[in-house]
């Protein structure tokens, strides 16, 4: 679920190049427009003397378009803004969280769902990377009721949750799923579900889906009265 590369991976550095690219669509289109009614100011009046019009169409179609090209990226920045709060509130300092773009996701071979990066000394970055399908998932969660979220947003809030725990400097991954499954709660919370749904779909993750991890992520010390047990009232299997 967690890569932990010390170099940098491609979906960060597709990032970069998709929000460059739409970037400078949409200033193109901005000075195309500026061009164009220069152009018209300067000639006002055609060879005989006549008004020529003044170029609606052609303003509104570079305004339209300036528009299409920064609106995805506006959007992904509000999405990613607020995941980072929440993974924030969960490590308890300021980080960041980017989401893969959809050509991230045509060349990625990678299986994890996410990932941190760690220096060699073994410091995780303050960001993460969670790739395009649970920042998808995400996004429906957020937007949807939160009653009766599908497995795969129930997976995705866990994501940002365990990514949450590498950024606290967590490297085991079996320990950095037991933190986080007592921990999916808060994060359903602070991405606006009830009490009663965040402890659903805690509990949702912690039956269905964490008994049917890799070896590597599971660990016997994770459960009730188990070693990694934090007893806090956000776990799957606390009382109430």
């Amino acid at each position: 679920m967690a890569g932990r590369a010390v170099q940098a991976g491609a979906a960060g550095a597709d990032k970069t190049i998709m929000a460059s690219t739409l970037g400078l669509v949409s200033a193109g289109c901005v000075l195309g427009a500026v061009a164009v009614v220069g152009h018209w100011s300067t000639r006002r009046r055609d060879a005989i003397g006549r008004p020529r019009a003044f170029p609606v169409w052609s303003i509104t179609l570079l305004a339209v378009l300036a528009l299409a090209a920064a609106v995805p990226g506006a959007q992904r920045r509000a999405h990613e803004h607020r995941l980072a709060r929440v993974a924030g509130n969960l490590v308890g300092h300021q980080v960041a969280v980017h989401c893969q773009t959809t050509t991230g996701a045509m060349v990625d071979s990678g299986a994890e769902l996410g990932y941190v990066r760690f220096d060699a000394d073994g410091d995780p970055e303050p960001a993460t990377t969670l790739k395009r399908d649970p920042c998808r998932d995400l996004k429906h969660y957020v937007k949807g009721g939160k009653a009766q979220p599908s497995l795969n947003e129930v997976v995705a809030v866990h994501v940002l949750t365990h990514e949450a725990m590498h950024l606290r400097g967590e490297t085991n991954e079996a320990w950095a799923e037991c933190e986080a499954v007592q921990r999916d709660a808060l994060t359903a919370s602070l991405l606006g579900a009830s009490p009663e749904q965040a402890m659903a779909l805690a509990r949702r993750y912690w039956t269905a889906v964490y008994p049917l991890m890799p070896d590597e992520y599971r660990t016997t010390e994770c459960g009730p009265g188990a070693r990694l047990d934090e007893r806090l009232t956000s776990a799957p299997w606390a009382a109430g």
